[in-house]
């Protein structure tokens, strides 16, 4: 059996490895101390410890300049990076921020002298990739956007809390109606609270477009009545008024930023493209307008593409922002994202498939939104649909994830607008393929490929 000729591949000389970044320093961040290592001969001690007290990190980033550091390396240590990072860069000092996954250290006994001298190492032969940080004014964004975010998730836990004392009260409320936390939903609770348990006066606060019947819903409202329920109730109702007043005091924050901020090309109007009529927004949408703001710092509305509503939008702008040269390719940006494959391949052979692991918000949101697009009559949604017949959801669902983030760069870069070819323009484009690839398979073997109905003629 004769064996498959492999490419010829020059080893990499290691002795020709010089030193790139002879300026640069490494340091190993810990909760209460940090450990530091400059090149050899800039101070008496190569490698120095520092209290993480703000009078120490403006120590020690003196000393570093004083040392004639111009770049330091340091991996992203939960959030105890974050005070370093900035001090670090208001004393013109590069950074470079390093996803502590990326790192390996040579067997041996682990210390935080042996990482802050490991990390000096890699950074001076430039064997180190920094994370993405995006500029400063969109770190603020992110944070309050962020907090959004997790109010918005704990407000949702008590409305999990409501539903579980309706219940054990025997109080069907969730059965009669889509979202107990609408506008006849809250006006039952509240009236509970009040005393008021009779079910026929309750029924009356039905909203006309309520599927049931006043009977229907008052049959669900007949419950066992318990105290300490209603105490349990009136407690997740308070917290419920309570995360929405202070996502509203977010959204507040959040405006204020957004008008602070600079439109990328003055040459950009300042009103949004003509929008298509959309499905009824989701639930927690933003108390401004918040697509028009994120159009105004990004000079470009992402809201344009289908699965992309205004939320999505903005965990897009405030983790990613609007510059997206960072990323020298569109393949760079859907890496980062974890949504290109990740093979790993030993022996000239594939051991594994799949995607990289990430945590990235984006790629969640990315996600939701492919998944989104499951019943839409857009060109996404005939895709999302080709690829599930074809492969199943799950892998429809990242390929289509794959696809808005290469709109979404493309967007970005060039400053242009999404138009969508609707779906059956996309299903006669996948038709018209099907024919080309039948006519060059049927050639290959002799044969002709003819319309049914010129057969029949």
């Amino acid at each position: 059996m004769s064996k498959r000729k492999r490419k010829k591949r020059e080893a990499v000389n290691f002795d020709v490895l010089q030193q790139i970044q002879p300026h640069a320093a490494g340091i190993d961040v810990g909760a209460e101390e940090v450990y530091v290592c400059v090149p050899p001969g800039r101070d008496e001690e190569q490698i120095r410890q520092f209290a993480t007290f703000t009078s120490d990190l403006h120590e020690l980033a003196a000393w570093l300049v004083g040392c004639g550091v111009e770049t330091v390396a340091m991996e992203s240590t939960g959030v105890y990076w974050v005070p370093l990072f900035d001090i670090l860069e208001s004393h013109g000092l590069e950074v470079c921020l390093v996803n502590a996954r990326h790192l390996k250290n040579v067997a041996g006994r682990k210390s935080d002298v042996a990482d802050c001298e490991w990390l000096y190492q890699l950074h001076t032969y430039g064997l180190l990739r920094g994370s993405f940080h995006p500029p400063d004014e969109i770190r603020t964004l992110r944070v309050l956007a962020r907090q959004r975010e997790m109010l918005v998730r704990y407000r949702s836990a008590h409305i999990q809390h409501m539903q579980k004392a309706l219940e054990q009260m025997n109080l069907k409320l969730n059965y009669v109606l889509s979202d107990i936390t609408g506008v006849t939903g809250m006006a039952i609770i509240r009236d509970i609270l009040a005393g008021e348990h009779n079910p026929e006066r309750l029924a009356q606060h039905r909203n006309q477009r309520c599927k049931y019947s006043e009977e229907e819903i008052a049959k669900a409202l007949t419950g066992n009545y318990r105290r300490e329920q209603l105490f349990t109730l009136g407690q997740a109702v308070a917290l419920y008024d309570h995360y929405g007043q202070q996502i509203a005091a977010v959204d507040v924050e959040l405006a204020k930023l957004y008008a602070t901020m600079d439109p990328p090309d003055d040459s950009l109007p300042s009103t949004r493209p003509p929008q298509p009529r959309r499905s009824k927004p989701r639930k927690n949408q933003a108390n401004f307008d918040l697509a028009t703001s994120l159009y105004q710092i990004s000079g470009v509305d992402l809201t344009q593409i289908d699965g992309i509503d205004a939320l999505t939008a903005q965990v897009i702008l405030t983790e990613v922002g609007h510059d997206v040269r960072k990323w020298p390719t569109v393949k760079h940006f859907t890496s980062w994202l974890g949504l290109c494959p990740n093979n790993a391949i030993t022996g000239g052979k594939v051991k594994r498939r799949g995607r990289k692991k990430t945590d990235s918000r984006v790629t969640a949101a990315l996600r939701v939104a492919a998944q989104s697009l499951a019943r839409s009559q857009a060109a996404l949604g005939a895709f999302y649909r080709r690829i599930k017949t074809r492969h199943g959801a799950p892998k429809a669902n990242v390929a289509t994830a794959h696809k808005l983030a290469r709109i979404i760069y493309y967007m970005l870069k060039q400053r242009v607008d999404y138009q969508d070819p609707g779906a059956e323009q996309y299903d006669e484009q996948q038709r018209q393929r099907a024919v080309r690839r039948l006519q060059k398979q049927a050639a290959k073997l002799g044969f002709t490929v003819q319309p049914a109905l010129s057969a029949h003629a």
